[in-house]
């Protein structure tokens, strides 16, 4: 025996453990392949093919409309799945927060845009929808030191709204079915600012009650 401790020999004297940081970033890592991750990765290649097919041929190919429609549906019951599969099995990465919301976003917004730009849907219908998306994202992310606000239900239907309607403007309708998409797109539009007013106050409540527990706790009021 030396009689020098081994920390002070430059050494731990242990090895580290398999579960320390470095095990847990290894697990992490790996943990980004996972299903649900590449369902989302999925929903975001499919954006492009999406839009390549509905603008094909001026946008008034109803073959190539179908098809566009067949990509956009793919996307929707993804996302419906990747969710359901993350939260179900415990596999939420950080990966999947943020990419998530984005792939959401990305074919929604590219499906509204072009049908605004084909002239099938009203500017000031994409330009709500799109408002209360990328504001609710955004305020998401300026709460979520505070707290996670869940999915309401009325948020669900809105969504349900939103792409069942969208995905309608896709088909090339015509005669009743025309009339019943102008329908559900106007639920979709008020359900969309009904929940983005009800998200807002939820979040500003949160973020007072977050602050509060700051103060009370000592920390810095942020």
């Amino acid at each position: 025996m030396t009689g020098v401790p081994a920390s002070a020999a430059g050494g731990t004297g242990r090895t580290p453990a398999p579960g320390g940081k470095l095990g847990a970033a290894a697990v992490n890592q790996a943990s980004l392949w996972n299903i649900a991750n590449i369902l989302t990765m999925i929903r975001l290649v499919l954006v492009p093919g999406f839009v390549m097919l509905l603008l094909a041929d001026g946008g008034y190919d109803p073959a190539m409309r179908a098809w566009a429609w067949a990509a956009f549906a793919v996307a929707m019951i993804t996302d419906i799945f990747d969710g359901h599969l993350a939260r179900t099995y415990n596999l939420v990465t950080d990966f999947g927060k943020i990419a998530d919301p984005i792939a959401d976003k990305a074919i929604m917004g590219a499906a509204l845009i072009c049908l605004s730009l084909l002239g099938d849907l009203p500017w000031w219908v994409t330009g709500v929808i799109l408002f209360r998306e990328l504001g609710i994202t955004l305020l998401r992310f300026w709460v979520i030191r505070h707290g996670v606000i869940p999915a309401s239900r009325g948020g669900k239907l809105k969504t349900l709204a939103q792409g069942t309607a969208t995905g309608m403007y896709v088909l090339a309708l015509t005669g009743p079915l025309a009339t019943l998409r102008f329908w559900v797109m106007a639920l979709a539009v008020v359900l969309t600012v009904v929940t983005g007013l009800d998200y807002v106050r939820q979040a500003i409540v949160l973020r007072r009650q977050g602050l509060a527990a700051q103060r009370a706790g000592g920390g810095p009021a942020l």
